[in-house]
């Protein structure tokens, strides 16, 4: 069945301003590479099973997680995505590798399926606006995924460890390369880090990272020490918004959160890069790209979320019918509006939005 959230939307027909010569005449949007995960999602639990307990909970999600979740959210807003990854050759990479390529449109043609090697699998026991999760994986065989990256507009990196060749190729050929933070164990936010965003042009943390790599005590401080090193910088702050400043342009900007009920805040962070890159590619000032990708993050954690929660067309057409916020809140967000499809400006809120979150059944 045809997921309506793989309906294209126009950023499919940007203009880029980063061609390459030998590209070909549709380029990737944006190209990623990192480990994919299969989750199993339980929801409507009480709490955690003390030990030696049962609980039979009704809710169960899968959907595929790590970087599948900024990869499917990338592709639910219209841009093509392509993805390096490794599968792992059982039923869970099988599953994984159908759901990405048919079902959310990610181009998989640098990824590759590994013989013997285990599919790793987050189990989530969500509960209480939070979750607690249960990993398992086995080390990947050596070798390169990208031996090769294929031309992108954009490219999104983990800043905690080196930039990758493949992103720095890319951008000596004139792609954007996004870079976010993700936590650090240790707890000791190496300044090392910051030296790495001499080879990014976005930069996208949440406060507490910015703030402990910065040694400062404020949000504005830090996002005013994180622009002396990178030419645009947002701090994301989730309840309260974002601020950000673009140095090329001279813009600074703040936009709110959305004002919805959150769920499940999981992988908000990766819809919130994923509608700021939207944004980029369209060409938007620094303030409306904000207040989009706090709108697809927003929307995101009225779910359970990871890949699940990230927003398409359909469910951003019905969001501004549902009178879920006011009328003049929702005017700030009208030059969204000329980019929404017009099969689901049309089919509104009785558009069907996104796909089932479990394993697709099939006959014997």
């Amino acid at each position: 069945m045809q997921d309506p959230c793989s309906e294209r939307g126009p950023a499919g027909e940007l203009l880029h301003r980063h061609q390459h010569p030998d590209t070909a005449a549709r380029p990737l949007d944006v190209f990623l590479s990192g480990q994919v995960f299969m989750d199993m999602i339980f929801t409507g639990l009480p709490g955690l099973p003390p030990p030696g307990t049962e609980l039979v909970t009704d809710g169960l999600g899968s959907a595929p997680g790590g970087i599948a979740n900024i990869a499917v959210a990338m592709s639910r807003l219209g841009l093509r995505t392509g993805l390096a990854a490794a599968f792992g050759d059982d039923m869970f990479g099988a599953y994984l590798w159908r759901t990405l390529s048919e079902q959310e449109n990610v181009d998989l043609r640098w990824a590759r399926r590994v013989a013997g090697w285990s599919t790793p699998v987050t189990v989530s026991m969500a509960y209480a606006a939070d979750r607690s999760m249960v990993t398992y994986a086995r080390p990947l065989p050596p070798g390169d995924l990208v031996a090769s990256p294929p031309h992108a507009a954009t490219c999104v990196v983990e800043i905690d460890k080196p930039v990758p060749d493949w992103a720095l190729a890319l951008r000596a050929t004139g792609s954007l390369v996004f870079a976010d933070a993700g936590w650090d164990p240790t707890e000791t936010w190496s300044t090392d880090v910051l030296d790495r965003l001499a080879q990014v042009d976005v930069f996208l943390p949440n406060a507490v990272e910015a703030m402990a790599y910065t040694r400062t005590r404020t949000p504005e401080d830090a996002l005013a020490a994180l622009a002396d090193r990178v030419p645009v910088v947002v701090v994301k702050q989730g309840g309260r918004g974002a601020i950000a400043i673009d140095s090329g342009t001279g813009e600074r900007a703040a936009a709110p959160a959305l004002p919805v009920a959150a769920l499940d805040p999981t992988g908000a962070g990766d819809v919130f890069a994923a509608g700021f890159v939207f944004g980029t590619l369209a060409g938007w000032p620094l303030e409306n790209r904000l207040r989009f990708a706090n709108l697809c993050a927003g929307l995101s954690v009225r779910h359970h979320s990871g890949s699940l929660g990230a927003p398409c067309w359909g469910e951003i057409a019905a969001f501004g019918e549902s009178g879920e916020v006011p009328a003049e809140v929702l005017e700030q967000y009208a030059f969204v509006v000329p980019y929404i499809p017009e099969a689901e400006l049309e089919s509104g809120a009785d558009s069907v939005t996104r796909a089932e979150p479990t394993l697709r059944h099939s006959a014997f």
